[in-house]
């Protein structure tokens, strides 16, 4: 008998092996986190099976998000990052993940870390959604509303609310599983 799936993920076997392993798993490491904001406010106005099947291509581009050394990009590194057809090149989004990577590095004097920042607005805790089905899913919420605007005063760019909440939904800030999907219950 196979696995009962939300229904976005199904047909394609880098999309279902996300949904299984990733989507919606808590994840509290710094750099982690770093990487996924990275890649949603990448995968504006695309889909997100364009950045999965670009994602190993952004970690060697990324130094696998290392936090310090993406801050510490030169306009060379951005040059070359524009030469590289294995990510999206555009430049606003590559500087801002610059930039960002300069603020993240901020939030961590400030708070000890990016994942206590984070996920101090959930309370610590994942928010576990009712799903009956996918048109259920909002693609904002108050609460990414509120997260977005904090982190424009911090000045992170690209993360607008509908970005921050898939960035939720990816780190499993909020589990938005269907109910009937078998990650509902993990």
């Amino acid at each position: 008998m196979s696995k009962k799936r939300c229904p976005w993920c199904l047909g394609n076997t880098l999309y279902e092996e996300y949904h299984d392993l990733e989507w919606g798993v808590p994840v509290f490491e710094d750099t982690v986190l770093f990487g996924f904001l990275v890649l949603e406010s990448f995968q504006a106005g695309l889909s997100w099976l364009t950045i999965l099947k670009k994602r190993e291509n952004f970690r060697k581009a990324f130094y696998d998000f290392d936090i310090k050394k993406v801050a510490d990009f030169s306009t060379e590194d951005v040059e070359n990052l524009l030469n590289n057809a294995g990510i999206v090149r555009n430049r606003l989004k590559i500087e801002a993940a610059i930039n960002n990577a300069k603020r993240v590095l901020e939030i961590q004097n400030e708070h000890a870390s990016l994942s206590d920042y984070l996920w101090n607005f959930t309370n610590h805790q994942p928010i576990i959604n009712n799903i009956e089905t996918h048109k259920d899913v909002p693609a904002t919420t108050p609460l990414s509303e509120k997260i977005s605007k904090e982190l424009k005063k911090k000045g992170f760019k690209f993360l607008g609310p509908t970005t921050v909440y898939a960035f939720m939904q990816a780190v499993g800030m909020v589990n938005d599983h269907e109910n009937d999907c078998f990650k509902k219950e993990m």
